[in-house]
């Protein structure tokens, strides 16, 4: 058996001990009708805590090949060798290979914090159940009937809501589209999976801003992309970084989040927008516009989006009503050339038949009725408010700490500490705080910064969570 471990392959250490025992085993090194090593012993021989051999040995019992017997120590199991029960599959293994990338570690646990505890939620990219129209969707479920299907539906989606996309977007964000180039998607998040999986493959280069909301996604790592940052907060012209990327890595497609970028709250100048545009088209680069916010405008102009100023058919675009409507509807959308959308669509029916037909009727009925206007004023008016107490909370509480641009639109505020802080023993001091927010680490290269949403929390819990961060952050 060999001794040493080799700490530079990206095989965990326990695995390599686990793999030099299950050998020791096949090849006698260890005798059937003998005790394993005990754990301090193999702590020794490895020169490793007994933690990792207590892993090592739980990763061996789960392939069945040994076990554990209380007061008589570790022997190799007898099912090995046939002789007894079934062997029961290693689970851990199978989820450790999958292609199939989970999501980030403090993701999961800012998820898991949010699910087991009563914080005050400044991390979530929901709106508030108090800014649904739940009144609307209830009376509409209960007064009008049901047109769709209770079949397959079209595989672009319910040609009733692209009829209604269509016309919405040419109201709402002045873009031109058929009801031919939408594909209906679950959501945005379905909508960028498709983009990566269908449209690119291992290997290619693309550009996403930093910070950016994308950066936290492992999409990109699952299928062998390669990922390149522009800076989301400069003011200045991006062609020339833009054009030197390009140069250096050959770049395939550009993902931009342009109005009240997640996570800055940052809206990109129409100069910079034909920048792109012109980028785009000089290099046959794609772009990928996500739009969730550009309705979101607090002072009432108009939002250019890059799918708007498109004259030659380079912008995917996609948008959804998460944070217009409700999240869980999971109604989003893409349009795009017509050959794309087909694309797109034919992977999607192999994932999942099409949309659900019955969200996509509510969808369709909100959207073409007189109460969406309504409402979408009536979140804008709401989240103005909520915006300000973070303002007004920011300074009070925190005065010269952060740094910070007053957001014009959108659910986020992006800050900088004025001070070095170790950004994870901050997370969990506000976590015991009660309350819990989104590190910029985990958006994009810089760090000590932080993302406060005020999409969840009313004014009230925005000031004691503010004020919760600032006592955290004194003890960190």
């Amino acid at each position: 058996m060999d001794e040493k471990i080799n700490r530079e392959l990206k095989k965990p250490i326990y695995k390599q001990i686990a793999d030099e025992i299950e050998n020791g085993i096949s090849d006698g090194t260890f005798p059937a009708d003998k005790n394993l090593p005990s754990e301090r012993q193999l702590a020794k021989t490895f020169q490793v805590n007994r933690s990792t051999i207590v892993a090592a040995y739980d990763d061996l019992e789960s392939k069945g090949l040994i076990e554990r017997r209380i007061g008589s120590g570790t022997v190799i199991s007898k099912d090995i060798w046939g002789m007894t029960k079934k062997r029961v599959p290693s689970w851990n293994r199978y989820i450790e290979a999958g292609s199939f990338l989970p999501n980030l570690p403090i993701t999961q646990k800012i998820r898991k914090e949010m699910e087991k505890r009563k914080l005050i939620n400044m991390a979530s990219g929901e709106l508030s159940e108090d800014l649904y129209p739940t009144d609307i969707l209830r009376e509409i479920t209960q007064t009008q009937s049901f047109i769709g299907r209770l079949g397959y539906d079209h595989p672009q989606g319910s040609e009733a809501l692209r009829n209604t996309i269509t016309k919405h977007v040419e109201k709402y964000r002045n873009i031109q589209t058929t009801p031919a180039s939408i594909l209906v998607t679950s959501g945005a998040q379905q909508a960028l999976h498709l983009v990566v999986q269908c449209l690119l493959k291992p290997g290619d280069a693309v550009v996403i801003e930093d910070p950016s909301y994308h950066y936290n996604l492992p999409i990109f790592k699952s299928a062998g992309i390669q990922v390149y940052t522009l800076s989301a907060l400069s003011n200045r012209a991006l062609s020339a970084e833009l054009l030197s990327l390009h140069k250096k890595h050959r770049i395939s497609m550009i993902f931009l989040n342009p109005a009240f970028q997640n996570p800055t709250g940052r809206l990109f100048r129409k100069e910079q927008l034909q920048e792109i545009l012109d980028i785009s088209s000089e290099y046959g680069i794609p772009v990928i516009e996500d739009d969730p916010y550009s309705l979101i405008s607090f002072n009432n102009n108009s939002v250019s989006t890059l799918k708007s100023m498109d004259q030659n058919g380079n912008v995917l675009y996609i948008s959804s009503l998460s944070k217009l409507v409700a999240s869980g509807l999971r109604i989003g959308w893409i349009i795009g050339p017509n050959s794309v959308i087909e694309r797109l669509s034919d992977a999607k029916q192999q994932i999942d038949f099409g949309h659900a037909s019955y969200t996509q009727w509510i969808a369709n009925d909100f959207l073409e009725s007189k109460h969406f206007p309504v409402h979408l004023d009536r979140i804008k008016t709401e989240l103005v408010q909520r915006r300000n107490e973070v303002v007004a909370s920011l300074k009070k509480y925190l005065g010269d700490q952060v740094v910070f641009t007053i957001p014009q639109g959108g659910i986020h505020i992006w800050c900088e500490i004025n001070r070095d802080v170790d950004e994870m023993k901050l997370l969990e001091n506000a976590i015991k705080q009660g309350v819990i927010y989104f590190p910029g680490m985990m958006m994009g290269s810089k760090k000590l910064f932080v993302r406060f949403t005020f999409g969840r929390a009313n004014e009230e819990q925005i000031r004691t969570g503010i004020q919760r961060f600032s006592a955290a952050l004194a003890l960190t």
